[in-house]
């Protein structure tokens, strides 16, 4: 049995929570699976808007999916929570990604 199906037999279990939904996510995004991801870390930073990790993964996964409007709006709730936090490496790497998603819109501008 995979990693992923353990995750998935414990969420249909009823044992669901951001972190079971971001490690799903964080799965699904090794396999490349991104829309699977998305939906997985999606549901996770909707269950806990606090959980920096998630909107890190979140915001990655939208950059892999082209969606980078999206990731550095994910990227931006990421930063805010991780500074609430004292995560100042969080937010940190959250910046350096937000940059880059910004770079890559204004080659396509």
């Amino acid at each position: 049995m995979s990693i992923i199906d353990n995750l998935e037999t414990l969420r249909v279990k009823g044992q669901d929570s951001a972190l079971l939904r971001y490690s799903l996510g964080n799965e699904y995004l090794k396999q490349d699976r991104l829309d699977e991801a998305l939906e997985h870390l999606a549901e996770a930073v909707r269950m806990d808007a606090g959980f920096s990790a998630a909107w890190k993964l979140y915001g990655k996964a939208l950059t892999a999916a082209g969606r980078a409007d999206e990731a550095i709006t994910a990227f931006g709730h990421g930063i805010a929570t991780a500074e609430r936090k004292g995560d100042v490496q969080a937010a940190k790497e959250m910046r350096v990604f937000r940059a880059r998603a910004e770079k890559g819109l204004q080659r396509r501008a």
